[in-house]
């Protein structure tokens, strides 16, 4: 062998790039089994009245604290709960109410533009499908996602950077984006738990599993975890 075959063949091991090895089925399990002995019922923490209130929430989320949405669509949903009130406000009148979220006159756009799709096509009704609801103004996938776990029930896994993190971390669905990880979610999530999965992830997230300081001093799931993140006491 050359000098430069054996230097070469030195460092090709440390140039290869694995993805992490998901958890075994019984490992996701002891998580969620967990998550649900913590918190039997966890929830959402937009406020809303209905499904389009949660809807148009949701969507005013999207970079901004749910905190902060909370205290902009107080008053709104309280004169304006349907699409056909929200458009009867007009566009500058909503901006105003929402004007302290980021990028809030885009929003306002969609919201109007969002009420109008769904009078005409949809009989005023939020709908029921994935596709159906990512063709409204404003909506993505992870939105989509939300609507349909919280109004309609639906087993759905709508991946935020809080789940993207958590998942990653606790090698429950490790991925490289964030359909990757909700695809993962989606065969590594018992069904008895699929319900409140996205919620036991985000608020262990934004709580718990913090991106830069996270708290595993008082994580219930210490000592299952083996991130490089781990911060070890």
């Amino acid at each position: 062998m050359t000098q430069e075959n054996s230097r070469t063949s030195r460092v090709l091991p440390k140039a290869r790039i694995t993805k992490p090895r998901a958890r075994s089925a019984a490992g996701v399990r002891e998580i969620f089994t967990r998550f649900r002995t913590a918190n039997p019922e966890p929830k959402g923490e937009l406020d809303y009245v209905n499904p389009f209130t949660l809807l148009v929430a949701v969507v005013l989320s999207a970079q901004a604290t749910d905190v902060g949405v909370n205290k902009a669509t107080r008053k709104l949903f309280e004169i304006a709960d349907t699409p056909q009130k929200m458009l009867a406000l007009r566009e500058d009148v909503v901006r105003d109410h929402i004007r302290t979220i980021g990028l809030f006159r885009t929003k306002a756009r969609n919201v109007i533009a969002l009420c109008e799709k769904l009078i005409e096509e949809f009989d005023g009704q939020v709908p029921t499908t994935r596709a159906e609801l990512e063709s409204l103004p404003g909506v993505g996938r992870k939105t989509a996602n939300v609507v349909l776990n919280i109004a309609f029930g639906e087993i759905t896994h709508a991946v935020d950077t809080h789940v993207f993190r958590v998942a990653n971390r606790l090698r429950i669905a490790p991925g490289k984006n964030v359909l990757e990880v909700e695809l993962g979610l989606e065969k590594a999530v018992p069904a008895e738990f699929g319900r409140h999965a996205h919620h036991w992830l985000i608020l262990h997230g934004r709580y718990t599993c913090k991106a830069l300081r996270p708290e595993c001093e008082r994580c219930l799931l210490y000592d299952l975890c083996d991130s490089p993140d781990k911060r070890v006491a």
